[in-house]
């Protein structure tokens, strides 16, 4: 698994078809798929791959490798670990994370996109003992999201979703919201709440006040965005320290045919 990841990021960092632009700002050729931790009903388009990377603390690193395989549906696979950057030993995630969507409505001038996916990679450290991520994976959900003209473009988001991690005896279903405001052709302001109301009973680790994270996303060129997140500015996370946090988001995005 290690090998396959290694190859992959290679091939694409190598690729000489490149383009001018990333996800960030008004200029963006690709949509967003998720904005920070939550799903979006942004899709991949057929032909091309992606690659990001989240660096977080604790030295935790994911990798994920999404193909948009027809118009309207994608299919990736990511893997991680903690103390990836540091010292001492890693410690690899227990199993591959797995991501599927489908576009099942376009945006039109009234109505929102919708798609509906599943996504069994959550973030922070595993936490084998309830058998779940610090911060949930998503598990199966549906997200809507509309663009408006506002000083550039301003997109809100939207999602429920029900993840498969439930171990510490909270099974509810869970919410989220997001936004993403451009400034400028290749920067662009985002946001999201996540309730995390799956995450705040039984053996939960989050305390109830929600994941409020921001962050900031730059398109530099060539496909490839670089972006600096905030999360958990709410205080949520009851172990593995529990004030806000800072992390690494790069993306790189490719035709493959």
């Amino acid at each position: 698994m290690k090998k396959f990841f290694l190859i992959l990021l290679v091939s694409l960092a190598f690729s000489h078809q490149l383009f001018s632009q990333g996800t960030g700002g008004t200029n963006a050729k690709f949509e967003y798929r998720r904005l920070i931790d939550l799903p979006t009903a942004g899709i991949l388009e057929k032909g091309f791959a992606g690659v990001t990377l989240d660096v977080m603390p604790l030295g935790v690193v994911i990798t994920r490798i999404e193909v948009g395989v027809v118009d309207g549906f994608s299919f990736g696979i990511s893997y991680g670990g903690r103390n990836i950057i540091g010292s001492g030993d890693i410690d690899w995630n227990k199993w591959p994370g797995v991501n599927v969507r489908a576009r099942i409505i376009d945006e039109t001038p009234l109505l929102p996109a919708i798609a509906i996916g599943f996504d069994s990679q959550g973030k922070g450290a595993y936490n084998r003992d309830l058998s779940r991520y610090q911060i949930k994976s998503p598990g199966f959900f549906v997200a809507a999201s509309k663009n408006f003209e506002l000083f550039g473009y301003l997109s809100v988001h939207g999602v429920i979703n029900y993840s498969m991690e439930r171990d510490d005896a909270d099974k509810d279903l869970n919410l989220g919201v997001g936004f993403e405001k451009t400034i400028g052709s290749k920067v662009s302001f985002i946001g999201e709440y996540d309730f995390a109301v799956n995450d705040n009973t039984g053996n939960a680790l989050g305390k109830g006040n929600g994941y409020l994270n921001f962050g900031l996303r730059w398109s530099v060129g060539d496909g490839l965005t670089l972006g600096l997140d905030l999360r958990d500015l709410l205080n949520n996370k009851r172990i593995d320290g529990n004030k806000a946090d800072r992390g690494i988001f790069v993306e790189y995005v490719k035709s493959i045919f």
